[in-house]
């Protein structure tokens, strides 16, 4: 089978919604633009684009394309929800290691509106999240928070019954990514707040308050896919990030049955996603130095912390008291803020998760890059469900 290699990513800043002042094609031709750049080639070489986004209308990736050129390719769009940047990418590799084609582009932009995710964009339809809804419901009572605060609060809670786990280990997540973030000049916030500043915020449901809650987000990121022989022919081994290994996963019966609210935000399908890399690569948790993962909220970095196999279940509050994922710690996770601080556009997360993986690993990180960084690991999961996990080497 051929290898693909990421050799040019690009993004833009990360805003609250309408600061921007640009629409989502204008947001796309930023972060594809900068991604031809950073690879030094132009549109015309790429043979395919596949497209992620979840609030726009059908064929918006066309749309927002024909901005930076009108060739003609293959324009496929993708909603996955909040793992639809990754899904765009998932796609891409597909494409480029099955022979299908040598360049791909992969995309994700999103323009959203103020306020908290509601569980239905169609309220006539059947709702996708409505299962996960009617099985919490099942665990916990109802807060009566905004759908998707309920499931992950339900699981918050779960964890510091079963585990001990406190308030302020979550706190301490989001202590640590805003501090990171502090470095990222595409981030939405860049404030560093101290650990009492973190908890004395505005509680938005039980356990959780508003500076450990990843927030609404205008952005787009992008990345240019090719195989060896592409990288070969134009000179790229410099610039190329060869992708080792990935895995999509969807629900399991586990999701439903198990009678855990870990799995209704989750943990079933991160587990199955990076044990299928772990397999397929040969590497493990122990070699990786850099990751990014989804902390859509606080608490869900301390269940993918488990989920990934950094640590044992239940022991995810004493990574983070530990300082272990932070930098001077086994690894650094979310560098670049993760969603909580830098921001979450749905159909961009993925993506940028990519690019920051690949600033890392070429040493172009800045101020927040991680010495010696050779191995790196993405996490980004969409309710409803799909979870992509990719890893990273340096080819050169």
């Amino acid at each position: 089978m051929r290898t693909a290699h990421v050799v040019g990513v690009g993004m833009t800043p990360f805003t609250k919604p309408g600061v921007s002042g640009e629409d989502y094609p204008g947001l796309a031709r930023t972060a594809v633009v900068e991604a031809l750049a950073d690879a030094g080639i132009e549109y015309s070489r790429v043979e395919q684009a596949v497209v992620g986004y979840v609030h726009a209308d059908s064929t918006a990736g066309q749309r927002a394309l024909y901005e930076v050129g009108r060739t003609g390719i293959p324009v496929l769009n993708v909603n996955n929800n909040c793992a639809s940047g990754s899904s765009a990418l998932f796609q891409a590799r597909q494409l480029v290691e099955a022979g299908m084609a040598d360049c791909v582009l992969a995309v994700g932009f999103e323009k959203m509106k103020s306020g908290s995710l509601g569980a239905m964009t169609y309220p006539d339809l059947a709702s996708p999240v409505q299962p996960f809804l009617d099985v919490a419901a099942g665990h916990r009572s109802p807060s009566g928070a905004p759908a998707m605060l309920e499931l992950f609060r339900n699981a918050g809670l779960e964890h510091r019954e079963k585990f001990g786990t406190t308030a302020e280990q979550f706190g301490k997540v989001a202590e640590k990514n805003h501090r990171h973030s502090a470095n990222n000049p595409r981030a939405q916030f860049r404030t560093v707040y101290s650990l009492a500043e973190i908890m004395d915020s505005t509680q938005v449901c039980e356990g959780l308050t508003k500076l450990q809650c990843s927030p609404t987000s205008d952005g787009a990121a992008a990345a240019i896919v090719a195989s060896e022989e592409f990288v070969s022919s134009h000179g790229l081994e410099s610039r190329a990030v060869h992708i080792v290994g990935q895995a999509m996963t969807t629900d399991s019966d586990a999701t439903f049955t198990s009678g855990s609210a870990f799995d209704v935000v989750g943990r079933d399908a991160s587990q199955r996603a990076a044990n299928q890399v772990y397999d397929r690569t040969g590497l493990g948790p122990a070699d990786l130095d850099v990751i990014e993962l989804h902390d859509c909220f606080s608490i869900n970095e301390i269940l993918m912390y488990e989920a990934l196999g950094l640590c044992a279940e239940g022991d995810g509050g004493r990574l983070i008291d530990e300082g272990a994922t932070t930098y001077g710690g086994r690894w650094v996770v979310n560098p670049s803020g993760g969603l909580i601080s830098k921001g979450h556009p749905l159909g961009a997360t993925g993506l940028a998760q990519c690019a920051e993986l690949v600033w890392q690993l070429r040493g172009e990180a800045g101020d927040r890059q991680v010495e010696g960084a050779r191995t790196a690991l993405s996490h980004n999961h969409g309710l409803g469900s799909a979870c992509v996990v990719t890893m990273y080497r340096r080819a050169s």
